[in-house]
């Protein structure tokens, strides 16, 4: 026998509600790429710059030679994610008012996974900015050779 509650049905999220959940999942993934990307290619240029040249090894060489790094970079960028969050909340991004059911929705669920893709896709390419730095230092390696 069901009772009266459960013969409710949940409205879906609204359009406002569904942005915010958005919102509320892209921000800390914007920071996690960014950093992600910034440590990646700060370090691991400063690697191959330093590891590839005293082996005298090839740059294909060298990146593969860079896999154990990246882990560690990686998980180091990974563990910063938790700070991100943090300065999300401070910022004052709340969480998102919703029902357990329609946090279950597949409209939120879409909505989140979209934020997380996109806010991590951005950051990213904002993470990039050490490769304006680098141009100087690959034309002196060429001018030795």
């Amino acid at each position: 026998i069901l009772t009266s509650l459960e013969k409710l049905e949940v409205a879906p999220p609204s359009p406002g509600q569904l942005k915010h959940v958005f919102f509320h999942n892209a921000l800390p993934f914007v920071g996690f790429g960014f950093l992600d990307n910034a440590i990646m290619i700060a370090a691991g240029t400063q690697i191959e710059l330093s590891i590839g040249v005293v082996l005298g090894i090839s740059t294909m060489a060298g990146k593969y030679s860079q896999i154990p790094n990246r882990l560690f970079l990686f998980s180091c960028s990974f563990s910063l994610a938790g700070y991100v969050e943090a300065l999300a909340s401070r910022l004052g991004l709340s969480i998102p008012d919703l029902t357990p059911k329609q946090a279950d929705m597949w409209q939120t669920r879409l909505s989140a996974h979209l934020g997380k893709a996109i806010g991590v896709t951005l950051g990213c390419i904002l993470g990039m900015f050490p490769l304006l730095f680098f141009g100087d230092e690959e034309e002196k390696l060429e001018e030795k050779n």
